[in-house]
């Protein structure tokens, strides 16, 4: 099913699963979430945060809590779409609109449930992403020159770690090189590797 301008349009033209659909949004609208379009699909919202979703596949018909490994799920309903892959988010996947349309009442409690975890701010936090080693050429770079180690220690760690894996990922010693050159004169300004892409980006240019 192509993207969706509305919920309405999605639940209209899904034709075997309008009625279950149309249940389904009747739900999480029931439990008091905002309703929007993310991705042309129907995505329900608390407190600003992605709550629910549910979309149509060749096989079955899906919703999904983005932070669902949380929820209690009694009725083991929940599985993970890529085991090991995804964190939070936890799908249930409805073969018939039979099913779909008498599972209303634990979709409810379900939704409640994830409702009540986002006021609570209960989520997986992003891990952060942890500094790579600094190459032993670049270490010895920056040793000679102690204006250029002073600038370099001054950044933020973002921006050090973004010029240590721009460093790190140079497989060949010249490439390495090339790139220690091009950037000395960023650190030297205080600039990190991607400010240039960035202030880009936030003008529209």
């Amino acid at each position: 099913m192509k993207g969706s301008p509305s919920a309405e349009a999605f639940v209209s033209q899904s034709g075997y699963w309008e009625e279950a659909l149309r249940g389904l949004r009747k739900v999480f609208l029931e439990a008091g979430m905002e309703e929007t379009i993310k991705w042309g699909i129907p995505v329900y919202t608390h407190l600003g945060r992605n709550v629910a979703g549910m979309a149509l596949f060749k096989a079955y018909a899906g919703i999904w809590f983005y932070q669902g490994s949380f929820l209690s799920d009694p009725g083991k309903k929940l599985i993970s779409a890529q085991e090991g892959i995804t964190k939070g988010l936890r799908q249930w996947r409805f073969y018939a609109p039979a099913e779909v349309l008498e599972s209303l009442p634990v979709v409810l409690d379900y939704s409640r449930e994830a409702m009540l975890n986002a006021e609570r701010g209960v989520e997986i936090k992003p891990a952060r992403k942890s500094t790579p080693e600094m190459p032993g050429e670049m270490r010895k770079w920056l040793d000679t020159d102690a204006e250029l180690r002073e600038r370099f220690d001054n950044l933020s760690p973002a921006c050090r770690r973004e010029y240590i894996e721009y460093i790190a990922t140079a497989r060949q010693d010249k490439t390495r090189v090339a790139r220690m050159v091009k950037i000395a004169p960023m650190i030297l300004g205080g600039a990190g590797l991607n400010d240039k892409y960035k202030k880009q980006n936030t003008s529209g240019e």
